[in-house]
């Protein structure tokens, strides 16, 4: 068993949560260092075992990961927790390596316009990145798995609709230029079931014996049937955030990542076993009510609760 089989194997369903790197990068205020190692902590707790930990990226501008370190310890100190980080150039992949991560992120566009908008260079750079991290990779004492991010890949909202044939051909240069894993992400929340089933079938069979992920916006609502239909598709990885936390530049006033505790929620009903518990799960929203006020959270679980008996009911009311 290779190590990205031992850390994702392909009989079971993995759930990250990227709250912490994801779910942090637009707002406007961030929970404490000691916070976010409680929040760890107590997922950890409820059965969590894959953390974003955050970004190595210029504390200066970017203030919300200046404690990438130490979050990243903090993880690493739990048995059996796996730390990813995400990199978007060569300084951040030499920091990323240095710091131990266990998996490094990075992201390519779908489409031209938003490579540009997003990270100022254009597709083709970006997978020759990917390829530079690979080679770090496979010289560097630990070979940290590497997870190359296609955005925009079920539509753009700078250049509209996406051809699924240029993402497959994106994903099959990211698997050759030495990707372990490669992520479709629904960054502005454009896709339906339909069109995610097809893209993660497509894309399963050409990662051979690598693997391919899912990463859902909630944008319009439609993140727990596009996780359905990634489930039913094969698709055993896949990213929420504690409370939905998140958002994407290119969506302005849209909600954030697919809920966690929602998708926990789906993958159990569905018969996947997440060894998550569901019930701490939830409690563990009130760290972030209490570090970030001003956030919004979302679920449809933390709102209307585990389902159980109530006995409650109006006679007469005529409910269907």
């Amino acid at each position: 068993m290779t190590r990205l089989h031992d850390v994702y194997p392909a009989d079971r369903v993995v759930l990250r949560e990227v709250g912490l790197r994801d779910g942090l990068q637009l707002v406007k205020s961030f929970p404490s260092t000691a916070a976010k190692i409680e929040w760890i902590n107590s997922e950890y707790a409820a059965g969590v075992r894959n953390f974003e930990i955050g970004s190595f990226l210029p504390a200066s501008r970017f203030p919300q990961f200046a404690d990438v370190r130490e979050v990243l310890a903090a993880v690493k100190a739990l048995p059996g927790a796996h730390a990813v980080g995400l990199v978007l150039n060569d300084r951040g992949a030499d920091d990323a390596l240095a710091a131990g991560v266990d998996e490094i992120m990075c992201v390519v566009s779908a489409t031209e316009a938003h490579s540009q908008a997003n990270t100022r260079r254009s597709r083709a750079e970006a997978i020759a990145h990917v390829k530079r991290l690979c080679a770090l990779r496979d010289a560097s004492d630990h070979r940290p798995l590497v997870n190359a991010g296609i955005a925009m890949a079920f539509g753009c909202s700078i250049s509209g609709a996406v051809d699924p044939d240029e993402v497959l051909s994106l994903a099959e240069a990211l698997f050759e230029a030495g990707a372990d894993i490669v992520g479709l992400a629904d960054t502005v929340g454009f896709a339906g079931p339909d069109q995610v089933a097809a893209l993660i079938k497509r894309t399963r069979a050409i990662a051979g014996d690598r693997a391919a992920a899912i990463h859902l916006h909630d944008t319009r609502g439609m993140a727990m049937a596009n996780a359905s239909a990634a489930l039913d598709a094969g698709c055993r990885i896949l990213d929420g955030s504690l409370g939905g936390l998140g958002g994407c530049p290119f969506a302005p006033g849209a909600t954030g990542n697919a809920v966690f505790e929602d998708l926990v929620f789906l993958c159990e009903t569905k018969g996947f076993a997440t060894g998550i518990d569901l019930g701490k799960l939830i409690g563990i929203r009130e760290i972030l009510k209490r570090e970030m006020p001003s956030e919004t959270l979302y679920g449809q679980l933390a709102r209307a609760g585990l389902p159980h008996a109530t006995g409650a009911g109006a006679a007469g009311a005529g409910t269907i």
